[in-house]
């Protein structure tokens, strides 16, 4: 969905969740998950459960049904060519980003980052070397794993789905 197509009292479906709308930004969209069965925790505002800010980058994946949303998971995964993660890559990544706890800057985990060979970089967690913080990353296609010093990593451009598709051959 776009920023234009939210409103007030709007309900959309964003991972595994629906929400209710209540409140449109200029950049963002401000909701509430609709997770409780009693309707009396919605009444607001102010609202009894907490309200969310919902970036741009995570309205792309907001829809108006469980439908639609199925229907472009499906879309996505058979065009965007990314290669997924084993369950040992999944399992090594959660373990060490437990470990991490005490890294600051834990949103850096939520963005792929794209190499200048193209390479599609994963970060999963941080660690402090000396004075600097080192993050550790996993490269999904070729299934290996690296670091690098924080201000070298957040240097690295946001993966896009262009350059997951150029990087896995489906541009």
């Amino acid at each position: 969905m776009d920023l234009a197509d939210f409103h007030i009292g709007l309900e959309f479906v964003e991972g595994p969740f629906r929400w209710r709308c209540t409140d449109v930004g200029s950049r963002t969209v401000i909701a509430i998950r609709l997770v409780e069965r009693d309707p009396n925790w919605y009444q607001g505002p102010p609202y009894m459960v907490e309200e969310v800010v919902l970036s741009e980058e995570r309205l792309g994946d907001c829809h108006l049904t469980v439908e639609q949303h199925i229907e472009a998971a499906i879309v996505e995964a058979d065009t965007l060519g990314h290669p997924g993660y084993p369950n040992d890559a999944v399992r090594r990544m959660r373990e060490a980003r437990h470990k991490s706890s005490d890294y600051p800057h834990k949103r850096i985990f939520g963005f792929d980052r794209v190499r200048d060979d193209g390479e599609i970089v994963h970060p999963y967690a941080a660690h402090k070397a000396m004075d600097d913080w080192m993050v550790s990353f996993y490269l999904p296609f070729s299934q290996d794993w690296g670091e690098m010093p924080e201000s070298k990593f957040i240097a690295l451009p946001i993966a896009t789905p262009a350059d997951v598709r150029q990087r896995s051959g489906h541009a």
